[in-house]
């Protein structure tokens, strides 16, 4: 049978794997206004993972926080990039070594390809910061995007 449609990319995830990172990320919301999402894809179109993850964070319309605070974790799998890109609220209220602990946990992970599990500690250290320094409030608890893993095409 012919089709137009690309194959499905790999899945690196279990569906239970994708399960418990969008419970992560819903558990971590719960105490902050800010707004945390996952992008994964095999291949990093730019030679800098952060350049890509910036592109994706403005496709995926995150930089439309109220608070300035939504921050994208970055993977390319099979290129093994990743990036943690923030937005400008978040960034300036933590120091480069936060940022340098989080990609770290992640990369101690990955390279025994533990994939969730590296993105599960990444989400636990964002969503503290978060919390901390934008804390959940009744007026403004709107979880403005979805929390399910995005997917890129390639």
């Amino acid at each position: 049978m012919f089709t137009l449609f690309r194959k499905q990319a790999i899945d690196y995830f279990s569906k239970e794997e994708k399960e418990k990172i969008r419970a992560a990320i819903e558990e971590a919301e719960e105490k902050t206004t800010g707004e945390i999402r996952v992008f994964v894809e095999h291949f990093c179109k730019h030679h800098d993972a952060i350049d890509r993850a910036r592109e994706v964070f403005h496709s995926l319309k995150m930089n439309e926080t109220f608070n300035k605070n939504a921050i994208l974790l970055y993977l390319a799998l099979q290129h093994k990039k990743l990036a943690i890109y923030a937005d400008e609220g978040i960034y300036a209220k933590v120091d480069k070594g936060f940022w340098d602990e989080a990609l770290h946990k992640m990369q101690e992970h990955f390279k025994h390809e533990k994939y969730a599990a590296g993105i599960l500690d990444a989400i636990q250290i964002i969503g503290k910061a978060l919390a901390e320094h934008f804390p959940a409030n009744g007026e403004t608890m709107k979880n403005n995007l979805p929390d399910e893993l995005v997917f890129g095409k390639n």
